[in-house]
């Protein structure tokens, strides 16, 4: 039993292969692009490919499928689409396999507000998204069973190296807590 990391657009990259050493006991990474390391330079390139290539609903069957073979799972750590594919999958998840989910800056959700997860799941919301209230997304989520939801004064991308918002602070906290 231990952790999995679903990945965000950019994937498996050696910044996601840090987060996943610092964190410890994972015992498995999820993306979309079967485990290959795509190297995008730019987000711009990253969420094109992603979009292009995948699709949220083809990246929510890729995490089905993979976590009908592992036994049980202690903590689905998601990121940006990685958070709303576990989102979409929670009316499914079942506590005795998984225990809980801590989701990071999924924005896609408020596109799923009327989903009832079966587990527990903590939404660690940034400051603010462009296109969105992030106001409007924590209250409808914070009414739901079995969801907390944090806020952060961080932006979308803070945990990944790759982003332009990385942030040495955030990061740094949040780790400490997915250990």
């Amino acid at each position: 039993m231990g952790k999995v990391i679903v990945t965000d657009i950019f994937g498996r990259t050696p910044a996601l292969e840090d987060l996943a050493g610092a964190i410890g006991s994972v015992m498995d990474i999820i993306d979309p692009y079967g485990g290959q390391q795509m190297g995008f330079h730019t987000e711009p390139l990253a969420y094109a490919h992603f979009m292009a290539d995948v699709g949220i609903r083809a990246y929510q069957e890729i995490l089905s499928s993979r976590l009908a073979e592992i036994p049980r799972v202690s903590v689905l750590i998601g990121f940006s689409v990685g958070a709303s594919a576990i989102w979409r999958l929670s009316e499914t998840l079942v506590p005795e396999k998984i225990g809980r989910a801590v989701c990071f800056y999924g924005s896609q959700i408020r596109h799923a507000t009327d989903i009832v997860p079966h587990i527990r799941i903590e939404h660690i919301l940034p400051k603010m998204e462009p296109g969105f209230s992030i106001d409007d997304l924590a209250a409808a989520l914070s009414c739901k069973q079995n969801v907390t939801v944090h806020r952060t004064p961080y932006l979308h991308g803070f945990m990944n190296g790759c982003s332009p918002n990385f942030s040495r602070t955030g990061y740094a906290a949040h780790v400490e807590l997915l250990r």
